[in-house]
């Protein structure tokens, strides 16, 4: 159902509007009527004639015809009684700024939940209950408690928080930063974000959607919508809450190194969506996405009267990975004709500290043409000679004359550049408070860009054996059994063309002898215990074992010692399989996300992932490309692909056993954790061998 009518309403009822200034009914009736909105607007007061000059009606029935919208700032105990007339009149959508529902408990909750019952019996849309309202200053529409109505612009932006969308709202116009529409979802009993996120999508005066969540509503929904809507739209958000313990139950390495905070990373990275850490950050970010264009590339040039900030500069573009823009022949020639003989007709171009505005222009106009530019960056102190304000014309009349080429600004300083950085705010150029700022600014949009020059996702499907899963995930089930042992886990794997070392259970010392003879020394043993879940903490791995004596001796101290250390254990026996030598030992892993779904991750192996940490996380199902980005994405992938004369392991193994183990949990989805660790990977054309395994899976 359209949300148009919230948007773009012909007549609008206040249900609650007081005459008492500092009421919220008050306040939203005078900022509907200081916006200066075109159509009708109906007081309703049971107790006033009229309000502001306007008629009151006692009830919504009175009006003798049906409003475009409602707002509701009544008692939360009235609010369904409202909802009945709203229902019975053929009201289709409603904005409830009335507090008091799910936000302040039980019975709270259950008012809302019959709110929102009314709503979908009568086709009714509701923003809120518990919001701020909302704002469209190309309708001259302040349905809101919020402050003055913001200039028009392009920007879209949606707050789960009312507080804060008002500090938004107060920063913007101070800044002279524009918005095509700003909703507050409050408790978001009916309209999410999904519901505004789709709506700004297809919106043509929303070129930018911008917002503040706390939670979100469907996981897998979002990123689908996120992520169709990101090849049209830069979706910048931010998202508070994600902090915690995390899995403080989780019993795999994924799972106790994950948290709702790495879920929303790789969610918000998969889709496409800009993380702002802060509404500075995302203002910056938003007014390069609103008032610029797109760069084709990553090559930065940058314009400067000095040369501290260009060196500043030059610096944060190295640091954030972006590329010095080399000027061609041709460019520093046309410089070098038109620049004092001091000045540096390289990147960064120092036009030296008596340049005026006319010398900015022409290194503006040379740079621009160059081949090899894709952003430019202009930075400006205010020294003697300097002339900002005629300097900040420049840079307008620049980017008004549509080079195709984004163009941001670092005017530095206070009071002698304020009137420049108002004519530049007032022309939409973007402009920041420091080089660092700006540069970051552009690895944000470059790094948007790059995200949406990816290829198509294509998520390879391999041949395996999903019946052979079916049976050991749905015997365990059935028996109540969480924990997956090593060796139906292996055998899962297998299933999933994952290859285990071979090997075989024992229950006596002479039967472990006899499976490691024909196995091949050296050996490895590990205790064999549904209860054990990490057998190195009580003695219960031995490697390296050369011979029958030594396996012998191993099979009856672990016998003797892991009971003492682990009483009431099911110890069923020792396991002994062949033992793995040489390459490296990474980890593949899988935590299930209970909102978004499998989440997997990759780091390297054995006892230090859980110190060392240096892990990459991505949601599942995974295509190869995003396989091997999960790699890159640690630290230690320059020992991976080998180091100072060593040889590399084989990177598409990897990648592969990454994408298996993919599509087996997503095909399962009674799989909630589970790593590979180590997962032996040798040079290239070596097989991965996954060592030691642990699954968990819950009814679904």
């Amino acid at each position: 159902m359209s949300l148009e009518k919230f948007f773009n309403p012909g007549s609008v009822a206040i249900v609650g509007a007081s005459q008492t200034p500092g009421k919220v009914g008050y306040e939203v009736l005078t900022n509907m009527i200081n916006a200066g909105f075109k159509g009708k607007i109906y007081p309703v007061n049971n107790k006033a004639a009229s309000i502001e000059g306007l008629k009151c009606y006692p009830d919504i029935e009175a009006i003798g015809q049906t409003p475009d919208l409602v707002i509701i700032i009544v008692p939360a105990k009235i609010v369904p009684s409202i909802m009945q007339q709203c229902a019975k009149i053929g009201v289709k959508s409603v904005i409830i700024i009335t507090a008091g529902f799910k936000e302040v408990g039980q019975e709270g909750q259950m008012l809302e939940q019959q709110v929102i019952q009314i709503a979908k019996q009568a086709g009714i849309r509701v923003i809120g209950p518990n919001c701020l309202g909302l704002l469209v200053p190309a309708n001259n529409l302040n349905a809101s408690f919020a402050g003055n109505l913001p200039k028009k612009g392009i920007i879209g932006y949606l707050s789960q928080s009312g507080a804060l969308l008002a500090a938004i709202l107060d920063t913007a116009n101070a800044h002279g930063i524009g918005f095509s529409k700003l909703v507050s979802i409050g408790n978001k009993a009916d309209v999410d974000e999904l519901d505004l996120i789709e709506a700004f999508g297809d919106n043509d005066d929303t070129k930018v959607i911008a917002g503040y969540l706390e939670s979100i509503s469907n996981g897998n929904a979002f990123m689908r919508l996120a992520e169709s809507i990101s090849q049209r739209k830069p979706i910048l958000l931010m998202k508070s809450g994600g902090t915690g313990a995390g899995a403080l139950a989780a019993s795999s390495h994924t799972g106790s190194l994950v948290g709702s905070e790495t879920a929303y990373e790789a969610v918000f990275a998969r889709a496409g969506i800009v993380r702002c850490p802060s509404i500075k950050l995302q203002f910056d970010f938003a007014q390069a996405f609103a008032n610029q264009p797109l760069p084709a590339g990553d090559r930065v040039a940058v314009i400067t009267n000095a040369g501290g900030p260009g060196i500043m500069a030059a610096d944060a573009i190295e640091r954030e990975g972006l590329v010095f823009a080399k000027l061609t022949d041709e460019t520093r020639q046309k410089l070098a004709a038109v620049l004092p003989p001091a000045a540096n007709i390289n990147n960064p171009i120092d036009i030296l500290g008596d340049a005026l505005a006319d010398r900015y222009k022409l290194a503006i106009d040379m740079v621009s043409k160059d081949a090899n530019v894709d952003i430019i960056l202009v930075l400006l102190t205010p020294q003697a000679m300097t002339d900002a304000a005629a300097t900040a014309q420049v840079v307008a009349e620049a980017c008004r004359g549509k080079i195709g080429k984004p163009i941001l600004v670092s005017f530095l300083g206070a009071d002698k550049v304020a009137h420049a950085i108002e004519i530049l705010r007032n022309s939409g150029i973007p402009q920041y408070d420091s080089p660092e700022s700006a540069v970051l600014t552009i690895k944000t949009v470059v790094d948007y860009v790059r995200w949406r020059k990816q290829p198509k996702r294509v998520v390879k499907l391999f041949s395996v054996n999903r019946r052979k899963v079916e049976t050991i995930i749905e015997k365990h089930l059935r028996q109540g059994i969480r924990e997956i042992g090593e060796m139906d886990s292996k055998e899962i794997l297998e299933a999933y063309g994952i290859v285990t070392p071979k090997g075989a259970i024992a229950t006596s010392a002479e039967q472990a002898a006899n499976i490691a003879q024909q196995l091949g020394y050296p050996v490895v043993m590990k205790i064999w215990s549904p209860d054990i879940l990490h057998k190195s903490d009580v003695g219960g791995v031995k490697l390296g074992l050369k011979n029958a004596q030594e396996v012998i001796d191993a099979f009856d101290l672990m016998m003797y010692r892991t009971p003492k250390k682990m009483p009431g254990a099911n110890i069923l026996g020792v396991l002994v399989q062949e033992m793995c030598t040489g390459g490296r030992e990474v980890i593949l892993g899988m935590n299930r996300d209970r909102h978004f779904g499998p989440l997997m991750m990759f780091g390297m192996g054995g006892t230090m992932v859980e110190v060392l940490k240096d892990v990459s996380f991505y949601m599942a199902p995974l295509t190869n490309e995003e396989a091997k980005q999960m790699l890159i994405n640690t630290k230690t992938y320059k020992m991976l692909k080998g180091v100072r004369g060593e040889k590399g392991v084989d990177i598409d193994a990897i990648a592969e056993g990454l994408q298996r183990l993919s599509q087996l949990v997503t095909e399962f989805p009674q799989i909630q954790e589970m790593d590979i660790n180590p997962y032996m990977v040798g040079q290239e054309g070596t097989v991965p061998i996954a060592v030691d395994a642990r699954i968990s899976v819950e009814k679904v």
